[in-house]
């Protein structure tokens, strides 16, 4: 039995059969208490100021108010943690809801949320790390990326022309990670020589809109990686949800980052304690660029990159861990200082000026 106080939830989601479902998982946590339900934006926004929950969940598609305009406000009014529940056809808006401000999301199949095991588990335990975020002061929220067809289209210029791959940027993150890493892309040069390999714990479905959604943001092409896709300059690389990736050279290609550098993306083995890993894709990146290797340990929970940031230190690279003051969740960053694993401890806008200074 738990000690603490059980956090406060308030379900919003327009359909009441999820309310139900959603309202009795959380119930059966002896660590959340679920205070109300609404059915749409405006009702959801009169129980925020009423009961003052500790957490929301919520629907993004819903009358009257949708989820975006409900966001918009309410961070401006009240800034309250929200996990974003969503089906796997609204990847895009996912991500839209957590750059307006959401905490962090649950995929579930379809549009009906079906209380199965593993939706029961992750739904908790996102409920729940709410007990490790940073208060949030009131603020304007961040302005958002227009959706596909009406972003300014920036010049594709295929990379390796005249650019040898001079460095190898490994980054780890998890909660918090995708606004965190979209700050950084839109600070990255487009004749930026190097290439980012990105481990960022998210759903399969998910990871080739975010590598998407990164795309539009900075001088780097960005792709869901592949196995043996070819990695090249003024290119990055997001794992596939679900799998590993790591970075090798063709052998008899050349010496390190001089050398035929792939990728190489399957399953997880016994070892791998997080999926994507982080541990691993620094691990393999220390081996292939040596004192050439650049670690980022960003936002989330857990120790993910400790391991393989000190494999990037014993090589001679760089490791620099997002600070607490910008850092959602300090868990992963916070882990790695305490290790004595990073070179530097830098706010999120001066790791994405950091890389881009590799220039």
């Amino acid at each position: 039995m738990s000690t603490q106080v059980p956090l406060r939830a308030l379900v919003v989601d327009d359909s009441a059969y999820n309310r139900r479902n959603i309202a009795e998982i959380l119930g059966g946590s002896d660590e959340i208490e679920v205070v109300g339900k609404a059915g749409d934006g405006d009702e959801a926004l009169r129980q925020v100021a009423q009961l003052k929950p500790d957490v929301i969940t919520l629907d993004l598609e819903m009358p009257r108010m949708d989820g975006f305009t409900f966001l918009r406000i309410l961070m401006a009014r009240q800034p309250t943690p929200v996990i974003v529940v969503s089906s796997y056809a609204q990847k895009e808006n996912v991500f839209k809801a957590l750059e307006l401000g959401a905490v962090d999301f649950v995929a579930k199949p379809d549009r009906q949320f079906s209380p199965d095991a593993t939706i029961r588990k992750e739904i908790i335990q996102k409920v729940l790390l709410v007990r490790y975020l940073k208060p949030r002061a009131p603020a304007l929220p961040r302005a958002v990326s227009a959706p596909p067809g009406q972003q300014p289209q920036r010049p594709i210029t295929e990379t390796r022309v005249g650019l040898p791959l001079r460095h190898l940027v490994a980054i780890g993150s998890s909660t918090g990670g995708p606004t965190a890493l979209l700050e950084i892309f839109n600070r990255i040069p487009e004749r930026f020589p190097g290439a980012i390999v990105i481990a960022q714990h998210m759903p399969d479905k998910f990871t080739r809109t975010f590598a998407e959604r990164l795309d539009r943001r900075g001088g780097v092409r960005v792709v869901e990686a592949q196995d043996n896709d070819q990695v090249i300059s003024r290119k990055a690389y997001v794992c596939p949800g679900r799998m590993c990736m790591d970075v090798v050279v063709t052998p008899g290609s050349g010496n390190a980052l001089q050398g035929d550098v792939r990728v190489k993306v399957g399953p997880p083995v016994s070892g791998d304690r997080y999926v994507p890993s982080a541990d691993r894709l620094f691990r393999s990146v220390a081996q292939v660029a040596g004192t050439r290797a650049v670690g980022v340990i960003l936002t989330g929970m857990g120790d993910d990159g400790v391991i393989g940031a000190r494999a990037i230190r014993a090589a001679g690279g760089t490791v620099v861990a997002e600070s607490e003051e910008t850092a959602v969740v300090y868990g992963m960053p916070g882990a790695a200082v305490r290790a004595g694993v990073v070179n530097e401890s830098l706010p999120l806008s001066a790791i994405g000026d950091f890389i881009a200074l590799l220039a």
